[in-house]
């Protein structure tokens, strides 16, 4: 079994696997648009994760990290994810291309929240999630810290731009910085 991460799984698999590849699934948007009061944020004060949105355009691709899960992992794994994506994530099933392009695309899963789940933020101007974004705090850390990760990593895997993504890390860090420049 392969799982596709684009949030923090990219970053931070708390599983076992056998083997990771960076590429990316077409057809999705990254969106930031699923709540997290599990996480990124508390009940009252949510932070804001990403989310795949279909577009079933393949040119819109979404780049991150598959997972290779080995036979006798599956179960429990499955079991892990299911706990870390409770808050209105789904499983589906997509087809992975691998930035080596010398290996082919498989097909993987990967979480995706609905838009009919009670976590669902749905789409706000950038600079209302920018806000969310760098306030939030919950149990897994500060919101922005999952952003600025996730950028980090998404940066290493491809050059390729992610327009709501790093227009995000750009309007939290200039929040952060006139913050901290209130203070002086």
């Amino acid at each position: 079994m392969w799982i596709f991460g684009y949030g923090s799984l990219v970053w931070r698999p708390d599983f076992r696997y056998i083997n990771r590849i960076e590429g990316h699934i077409k057809g999705f948007i990254r969106r930031f648009w699923q709540l997290s009061e599990d996480h990124r944020g508390i009940p009252g004060k949510p932070g804001r994760v990403a989310t795949l949105i279909s577009t079933g355009n393949p040119s819109d691709c979404v780049y991150g990290a598959a997972y290779e899960i080995s036979n006798e992992d599956e179960v429990s794994v499955r079991h892990v994810l299911d706990v870390r994506e409770k808050d209105g994530y789904t499983i589906i099933e997509t087809i992975f291309y691998p930035n080596n392009h010398e290996q082919k695309e498989f097909v993987c899963y990967t979480y995706m929240a609905q838009s009919n789940n009670p976590f669902w933020g749905g789409d706000a101007p950038l600079d209302q999630i920018a806000e969310q974004i760098a306030r939030a705090h919950g149990p897994s850390g500060s919101n922005r810290e999952y952003l600025f990760k996730l950028v980090e990593a998404i940066r290493a895997i491809t050059t390729i731009d992610d327009e709501h993504l790093f227009t995000l890390d750009e309007l939290v860090k200039k929040i952060l910085i006139q913050d901290e420049q209130k203070e002086k």
